[in-house]
């Protein structure tokens, strides 16, 4: 059955999903650097608004959606768009949650490594002429706890692939934690107190709310362990960033490797120059393998709900 309806895409995604949705019959209209004013004009020409993370969809643009029926986002986080006014307007939201999951989760091993062997200033020292050999003694992977905060689909793929470095585990989540899994991968599932006081690496996989709002703040981070490790690639607001970079300038942890931060892009320059932080510019979702991934998961996601609007529309009364 082939769809009608416009549809608009905001940002940079793989071309992959948009063939997928041109040949289904949508008539797709690609604007990745449309500037806000200019989507808050156009929304109400379209059945479908597609974001990645650049685009804000607020409540300007969603009272504008008049014949919006679905906004879809090219990732995980909803927190770029307002999800309760879109409700108010009978508007559905769609993700595409499950494509990111290997990418962020071999980001985490990457940093986890990074920080262990202090790669990056191994890097710059090495090209500046300097062999600074004596001075990067690492420690090694195997056989130390790794905290989990946080068992969704990413978090559990985290615990995997550390388990095959021969990691211990520690998990918390508000969720219950399925036993089965933890039986799979020998993971100790404990509060969160415990996990942080336990912990030689935590690394944290929860969504931005209310309740995770600083949820790694002075006082836990005054538990961590001496020369621990932290590692955050999931909302920048989950972390203090002032009690973190007191933290890191009294040495009290080994270090931390951030993907996200309270404002994107970061310019606290006291914590940018910090020499025990590794920063990356939120690149956790950012593969080839990824990125057409989300594509052609949104596309058939969006694809799918506009078919079933399709068939009620025409069932009898």
């Amino acid at each position: 059955m082939q769809l009608e309806g416009n549809v608009i895409v905001c940002d940079s995604i793989d071309n992959k999903g948009i063939e997928i949705l041109k040949n289904a019959g949508l008539n797709v209209e690609y604007l990745p650097e449309i500037s806000q004013q200019e989507l808050i004009t156009k929304a109400k020409d379209y059945d479908v608004i597609i974001v990645r993370s650049r685009t804000k969809v607020t409540k300007e643009v969603i009272n504008s959606a008049t014949k919006t029926k679905i906004i879809a986002r090219v990732g995980v986080g909803l927190d770029n768009i307002d999800t309760l006014e879109a409700q108010k307007k009978n508007i559905e939201i769609i993700n595409a949650g499950e494509a990111s999951v290997n990418a962020v989760s071999e980001l985490v091993l990457g940093l986890m490594l990074s920080l262990s062997r202090n790669i990056p200033n191994a890097n710059y020292a090495t090209k500046q002429g300097k062999w600074i050999k004596k001075d990067l003694m690492g420690v090694e992977l195997k056989g130390k706890y790794l905290g989990i905060i946080g068992l969704g689909k990413i978090g559990r793929n985290v615990a995997r692939l550390a388990r095959g470095l021969r990691m211990n585990l520690i998990g918390y989540d508000v969720v219950p934690i399925d036993k089965a899994f933890a039986q799979e991968v020998s993971l100790i599932t404990t509060d969160l107190k415990t996990l942080i006081e336990s912990s030689d690496y935590i690394t944290c996989h929860v969504p931005f709310t209310e309740q995770t709002k600083h949820l790694i703040n002075k006082e836990m981070l005054s538990m961590m362990k001496n020369g621990s490790y932290l590692i955050n690639t999931s909302r920048g607001e989950v972390i203090e960033e002032r009690a973190l970079i007191d933290c890191l300038k009294n040495k009290k942890i080994g270090g931390a490797a951030l993907d996200v931060y309270e404002v994107e892009p970061p310019t606290n320059k006291e914590l940018l120059e910090l020499d025990n932080l590794i920063c990356t510019p939120h690149i956790g979702a950012q593969t080839k393998e990824g990125q057409e991934l989300a594509s052609t998961v949104i596309a058939e996601k969006i694809i799918q709900k506009l078919s079933e609007r399709s068939q009620e529309d025409i069932k009898p009364n």
